[in-house]
């Protein structure tokens, strides 16, 4: 029975400054439990595997974009918390903060209490990011932080191409505008975000036309109902 998983690695983090990798370190935390709350029934579990590495596995594979992309724009507007840096990689941070891969495949070991993913799709999910690592490379050459993964050849070329697209929408969102997306995946409305984030609603409607929302949406929606059968 297939499962998904999300493999993923923070770009440049190496480049971060102490206190800044702890409060990372921290709020990612927050966000993975809040995650596990969410998405219990279908038995969500992430955990940061190493300082810069995440991983996270669900038993339902209908809703690992919509987690994809929760941890893409969380952590893309994030880098406007990033303490300034002389280091000349901040810049791939801030510019793309996390590469990631979503694999859907067998998975037949999920072990919270020890920490143990095993299976096909952890498998797949970390390599297509192992392979793209730059934390080695002096030069830095990004031009895509999202993949999908699966052992169906039709279907990993489908859902490749769709996440590939998003990549390229997330990639020109400023972190504001991530926060509102963000935001809109989790679920919350236009005035509910207006009033999180202490800003008129107009402007909420802008950053999300901006970003993309539409487009962003019905992708996840065209997942979700492909998966959920």
């Amino acid at each position: 029975m297939n499962k998904a998983t999300i493999s993923a690695d923070i770009i440049s983090y190496t480049s971060l400054n102490h206190e800044d990798k702890i409060n990372l370190g921290i709020d990612i935390n927050n966000l993975l439990a809040d995650l596990s709350i969410k998405y219990g029934k279908s038995q969500f579990y992430g955990r940061i595997a190493q300082g810069d590495y995440i991983e996270c596995a669900i038993n339902s594979p209908q809703y690992a974009l919509r987690i994809a992309l929760i941890l893409k724009t969380y952590l893309k507007s994030y880098t406007s918390k990033i303490t300034e840096s002389k280091n000349p990689r901040i810049k791939y941070f801030k510019e793309h903060a996390v590469r990631l891969a979503i694999a859907v495949a067998p998975l037949h070991e999920i072990d919270v209490e020890h920490a143990i993913l095993d299976g096909e799709a952890i498998y797949l999910s970390g390599r297509a990011i192992k392979k793209l690592s730059t934390s080695d490379k002096r030069k830095v050459t990004i031009k895509r932080t999202m993949y999908f993964r699966s052992p169906d050849k039709q279907m990993q070329d489908n859902f490749d191409t769709v996440v590939a697209l998003l990549d390229m929408v997330l990639s020109r969102c400023s972190a504001k505008q991530c926060e509102v997306i963000y935001y809109k995946l989790l679920g919350l409305s236009e005035k509910e975000i207006s009033s999180k984030l202490g800003k008129i609603q107009s402007t909420i409607s802008q950053h999300s036309t901006a970003a993309g929302w539409l487009s962003i949406e019905k992708s996840v929606n065209y997942f979700e109902k492909y998966f959920d059968r």
